[in-house]
Formats: structure tokens, C-alpha cells, sequence
């Protein structure tokens, strides 16, 4: 399909708006370098390695892959297997250098190209190849950037410039991280140099016991299958271990209760002489930080971290801080917070959302105060003195620091800006190529219901009021993402969607985020009829407030639970849905992943009536809606069979249904594919609502 409308082939030629912009940003220890990628400009993908010196605000490029792998194409077939399914497990669609490590004064840097491995000196911008034992994935220097470790593609852990690996040849995945870890716990690593470069902590995955997810390129019927294994909600997880491997051949193995806690968050090495790792158990109902011996391999535990419903991640905890004391989240029904030993920290009136350093001897956190769709930067004292607020007006701020340097992030209506404020009070703005975003967006906002339901309606530009409008409900409604955010890159599609004659709203019902833990563990054990009563009673209020939306036009699109949303919207509420568009909807949870299922629906064997209840499959001879249904059939997360299990369930009950199938695309949708799909989804629209 050719993209002709202006705004979508725009949207496609600038990666919706973020080739050109800075990302991947590192400071180094001492504030006085920051790495960073970005491309030359607002259509170009590939993304190069960027020094920037804070003192004299000079920016110089250190890597391109232009000229470091010439006439490379930085096709997703091109890139090593593991690399690829880690990309898409932390959404990365970078064509250039993708990721990067460095050494804690910025003075190395190491990224592949392709399986290449290359060494980066900053300082001179010169770069080497390194020879590997195959094709690299996910290299680390050690603390002098002299050494480097990496992983190939059959998953062996080397260090450089050794070509035998430093792991042994048992079968198992060394030096990764497992699905459910990159997917679900944000664990995207699976090794770590010990400080003084003698050793690495490792992970070793043994995946032997999990079922095998197959899948076929039907428009290459000559290719084999490709196939990974994948943790099903009920069965068996992968068994993780982690070892001490030294470069002189000593393994000693950390040993915990892996049986009790068979999750590991997160691990870091505290010094040469000590480990720290986090566990959490299969509900995730109990996280522990642990002190670990790496030369007996025992470990102790520091704090612990529990919730009879499941502990909500919270980004930068546990953790220790550097005078010994135990910074743990703290959660009440109303406020995310923090504990340090066990103490509550005075948080009054502020939701945490992340911790991400320190700056001046206080935690520096992203938070919300007030509104939920704003997201702030306070620094709060761990000794008890009142929270600060360093981001000023309304959108979403965001921060990183080192030294008594600080970068921040601010996004709102009119675009998004980055600058670097120094020790000395000097600010310097850090340069974004990326293309100005097309529309100034602003939703208008709204808390309703008894629930305070953050919502939004966005309008035609062109709108004239009293002219009625029907209604397109653009929804997620699912748990860790936040669709009602005053983040201006997310609205323009909304917009391009409104003026296409939709009076477009948005809900975060309860389940989601950064509202207050009681709003987002109201689906405990179920996720469909919370989510479905709230969408519902969202549009009632608003239509009070809105007379302009025609309630008896509504449609409803999504993807990923979103998908699954509008699926179960057109299939459960007829007399309120008209028709629904469900992208790589998850229709059966029971074959879906353990660490995201389980958290919130226990396992299939103990809430059996919870799992029926959030199936679709069963609602099959009820649908009596237009429905369309989308799916990349080289999707690794929501697999293409749950869209396929719900077509044919349909078409045995004799109902008649749309399915869009995409060869070849993932659960991402990079490269345009989202902007064709829109393309497809208007005809649908404009056919079933008129």
C-alpha cells in the first residue's frame, strides 16, 4: 500500500517524528562528558555515537556506521538472532548503532554493527574492529575499556582477545537475559565486569524445560520455521543461575532459593568483594535485595519488599545507598513512596515513579504532583528535609545526573527540549535534528466519574461546534503504560486521526499506572470487566461534557491490550461499541507469558474462572459488530496464534470478521508498517460508521 497522505508518509520518512533526535544519553562519573546517539537529521534513520563536552559545550561524532561498515543495511534479517529478539524485546528500531557501553569516564565505548564488535576512543573518535568467535552481541568493556566482553550468537560469553569462551559448553544460554526478564522485569543484560576487570558476573539460562514457539513466513513457504522458547502463563520459567567467572578459570555459583525466588530483577556488583541482586518470587508478591559473597557464592538478605496483591516495580529500587541504609519503595492505597530501613520518607503529595540517581546528596526521581498526565523532577533528602522540585510548569520532565551535573527533559505542547544545567549554575542546550512535530496538540483533559478517570477528547482543527461527530476510542487501558500523558509526540496521530472527521478519546482506566496503587490493583485477578466498566462509564461523562460526541457512532481501535480491549468492547458491549479495530490482541491470557499473567491473574490452576472470564475465544458467537482483526505474523510477543485462535472460533460460529495479516512484521510495527495500517484501519472505519 503507497502512503500518499501527507501527514502519514511524513510520520514514515521521520520515524514518527524521532530520527534526528538525541537518545541512549550517559553521563560520565564525574558530570564532565556525555555520550549520546542521534542521526544528522529529521529523515535520516541511522543513528551515530555523539561526545559532548560539558565544559566547553563542543560536540564531536566519535562512530559512524557509514563509514565503519560501508553499504551495510541494517536489516532486522542482518542482525544476529539474539540481538534481534532483545531489540524487540526493549522496542529498539534503531538502523545505526543501536546500543552502546561505556567506561564510567566515557573514555571506551563498545557497540556492534551487524555482529561486528568495535572499540570506540572517544577522546581522538578513532575506532577499531575487534576479531570475535562469531557474531557479537551485547559488549561490555571492563573498568580500563582495555578488555571486552561478549556475547555470540549461540549464546557463549567471550572476552576479548581471547577466541575460546570464558563460559563452559553445558547446553545452557550464558551471559543473556531470558524472555521473561528483557520482556517483563526489565532485565535487558545478562553479564557484569567485577570492578577491577578479574572477573564477570553471569547469567546462565537453561530454557531446556520451556515449550517451543514456532513461526512460518507464509509468504516464503521454502524457509524452515524459526523457533524460541517461550514461558506460557502456568508452565515452567527458565532456570537462572548466576556465576562468578574469573578470567583465570575460577566459577563459583551464587546460590539463593531460586525455587522460592526464581525471578532475578535486577544485579550489580557493590565493590570486588560483594554482589547485589534482586529476586522476586513467581507472584512477585515478595522482591528481596540480597548481598551476595562472589568468593563463596552465599548470600544474605538486605531488605524486603512485600504486597499481598504484587509489588509494582518501581525503577532505581531496592537499593543501597552509599552510607549503607536500604531505599525501598513504600506503597500506600493512595501514594506511590519510599522507605529508607524501613522508614517512610516524607513524600506528601507526590507519586514516585522512578528514582534515577543523585544529585547534591539527594535522590533525584521523576514524579507525578497533581495532574497524572505531568510528570515532574523533585530531588527528595533521604534525611528527611521537604521534597524540591526542580522542573517547572505543566508536560513531562524527565532527568538524568552525574557529579552535580544534570540533564532534563521537557516535553509539552509545543515539542520537546533538553538541556544540561552544570556545577556552576551555565546551562547548555543539547541539539535535537529531529523534525518539527506538525500539529500543536492539546487534548483537553479531564477527570471523571466517582474514579477520576484521566481522560482526553481531541477535535478535528477544522471542528465547528454543534457539529456531531463520530467517536473513535484510541485505547491501551492495560497495566504499565500510561496513554493520558502530556507528551506531544504521542498525540499527533491522534490528530491526524481526529481530523479525519473522529471526535478521538482516550481513557486510562484502572489497571494503569501513576494515579495511586489502589486505582492500578483494581484488576487484580481480572483484568476485562474493570477496564470495560470504566471505558464505558468514561464516554457516558464525557458526552455530558461534550455534546459534539455521537454515542451512536463509536469506534474503538487498539494494540497489544489494546487490541485485546477493542476486541472484547465490540464482543461484550454492542449497544455501546459500533465497531473495533484490535491490533495483536492477546485473546487467550492462559497462552500468554508467566512473569506479566501471573502478576496480575495468578496462575491459570489456582484463578481458573479469572482466566475464562478475560477469554475471548468463548464470546465468539456473540459478536454481531464489524471487527477487524491485525496481526504481524512474525510477532514474538503476542503471538499470531492468538488473533488466529479468535478468527476461527468466529468463523466456526459463523460470524463474519475482517483479518489484516502482516508477513514478516513483530509487535512493533517499525519501517511505515504503522502508518499503513492506519491507511487500512480509515476505510474500515468510514465503511462501518459512516
Amino acid at each position: 500500500m503507497t502512503i500518499t497522505d501527507p501527514f502519514l508518509s511524513l510520520s514514515t520518512r521521520t520515524g514518527r517524528f524521532t530520527f534526528g533526535a538525541p537518545r541512549a544519553t550517559t553521563l560520565s562519573e564525574d558530570g564532565t562528558r556525555l555520550l549520546l546517539l542521534r542521526s544528522t537529521g529529521p529523515e535520516d534513520p541511522v543513528d551515530r555515537l555523539h561526545l559532548l563536552d560539558t565544559a566547553t559545550g563542543e560536540e564531536r561524532l566519535v562512530a559512524d556506521p557509514a563509514v565503519l561498515a560501508p553499504g551495510r543495511t541494517g536489516r532486522r534479517d542482518d542482525l544476529p538472532t539474539v540481538e534481534r529478539r532483545l531489540r524487540e524485546r526493549t522496542r529498539l528500531v534503531a538502523a545505526g548503532i543501536g546500543t552502546y557501553a561505556a567506561t564510567a569516564d566515557l573514555a571506551v565505548a563498545v557497540f556492534t554493527l551487524d555482529g561486528r564488535l568495535f572499540r570506540a576512543d572517544t577522546s581522538t573518535g578513532t575506532c577499531a574492529e575487534l576479531p570475535t568467535a562469531g557474531p557479537a552481541f551485547d559488549p561490555r568493556p571492563d573498568a580500563t575499556g582495555e578488555r571486552v566482553a561478549y556475547v555470540v550468537d549461540d549464546d557463549a560469553l567471550y572476552v576479548t582477545p581471547d577466541l575460546a569462551p570464558l563460559s563452559p559448553a553445558d547446553g545452557a544460554r550464558w551471559g543473556v537475559a531470558e524472555f521473561a526478564a528483557a520482556e517483563e522485569l526489565g532485565r535487558s543484560r545478562g553479564h557484569w565486569w567485577r570492578p577491577d576487570g578479574g572477573a564477570l558476573l553471569a547469567a546462565r539460562v537453561d530454557e531446556s524445560a520451556l515449550p517451543r514457539r514456532y513461526f512460518a513466513d507464509p509468504a516464503q513457504p521454502g524457509l524452515p520455521a524459526e523457533d524460541f522458547a517461550y514461558p506460557q502463563a502456568g508452565g515452567p520459567n527458565a532456570d537462572v543461575q548466576l556465576w562468578v567467572l574469573g578470567l583465570d578459570g575460577t566459577r563459583v555459583q551464587l546460590r539463593w532459593d531460586s525455587t522460592a525466588f526464581p525471578y532475578v530483577c535486577a544485579a550489580s556488583w557493590a565493590g570486588d568483594r560483594e554482589i547485589l541482586l534482586t529476586v522476586a518470587d513467581r507472584l512477585q508478591q515478595n522482591v528481596l535485595l540480597l548481598g551476595a559473597d562472589p568468593a563463596t557464592g552465599e548470600t544474605s538478605e538486605l531488605s524486603r519488599t512485600t504486597d499481598e496483591f504484587w509489588v509494582d516495580d518501581l525503577p532505581g529500587t531496592p537499593a543501597r545507598l552509599a552510607d549503607g541504609r536500604q531505599l525501598t519503595a513504600h506503597d500506600t492505597p493512595q501514594a506511590r513512596g519510599l522507605a529508607l530501613d524501613g522508614k517512610p520518607l516524607d513524600t506528601t503529595g507526590l507519586q514516585i515513579r522512578q528514582v534515577v540517581g543523585r544529585l547534591r546528596g539527594r535522590l533525584l526521581c521523576e514524579t507525578t504532583e497533581g495532574d497524572p498526565s505531568d510528570q515532574h523532577v523533585h530531588l527528595i533528602d533521604p534525611d528527611g528535609a521537604a521534597p524540591e522540585r526542580i522542573s517547572t510548569g505543566p508536560g513531562v520532565h524527565s532527568a538524568l545526573a552525574a557529579a552535580d551535573t544534570l540533564l532534563l527533559t521537557f516535553a509539552d505542547a509545543d515539542g520537546i527540549r533538553r538541556r544540561l544545567v552544570l556545577a556552576d549554575g551555565r546551562e547548555l542546550p543539547l541539539a535535537d535534528l529531529s523534525a518539527a512535530l506538525p500539529h500543536r496538540v492539546v487534548p483537553r483533559l479531564a477527570r471523571v466519574t466517582e474514579l477520576g478517570l484521566p481522560t482526553a477528547v481531541v477535535y478535528p482543527r477544522d471542528h465547528v461546534p454543534g457539529c456531531r461527530l463520530p467517536v473513535l476510542l484510541d485505547v491501551y487501558g492495560g497495566p504499565g503504560f500510561q496513554a493520558v500523558a502530556s507528551e506531544p509526540r504521542r498525540w499527533q496521530l491522534r490528530q491526524w486521526w481526529a481530523d479525519q472527521g473522529f471526535a478521538v478519546v482516550t481513557t486510562d482506566n484502572r489497571g494503569t499506572p501513576f494515579v495511586s496503587p489502589d486505582f492500578t490493583r483494581a484488576i487484580f485477578r481480572r483484568f476485562s470487566q474493570v477496564a470495560l466498566d470504566d471505558q464505558v462509564a468514561a464516554l457516558h461523562a464525557l458526552a455530558g461534557h461534550h455534546p459534539d460526541l455521537d454515542l451512536g457512532r463509536v469506534g474503538v481501535r487498539g494494540w497489544s491490550y489494546g487490541g485485546y480491549f477493542a476486541a472484547l468492547a465490540v464482543l461484550r458491549r454492542p449497544d455501546v461499541f459500533h465497531a473495533g479495530i484490535a491490533g495483536a490482541p492477546p485473546t487467550d491470557f492462559r497462552h500468554y507469558d508467566t512473569a506479566y499473567t501471573e502478576r496480575y491473574l495468578g496462575l491459570p490452576q489456582d484463578n481458573p474462572e479469572g482466566y475464562a472470564d478475560d477469554c475471548l475465544i468463548g464470546d465468539a458467537p456473540s459478536l454481531t459488530r464489524p471487527l477487524l482483526l491485525i496481526h504481524g505474523l512474525a510477532d514474538d510477543n503476542v503471538h499470531p496464534s492468538h488473533t488466529l485462535l479468535l478468527s476461527q472460533a468466529l468463523t466456526r460460529a459463523g460470524r463474519p470478521h475482517r483479518v489484516l495479516p502482516l508477513p514478516g512484521v513483530t509487535h512493533m510495527t517499525p519501517g511505515g508498517v504503522n502508518e499503513q495500517v492506519a491507511r487500512a484501519e480509515l476505510v474500515f472505519l468510514r465503511e462501518t460508521l459512516g
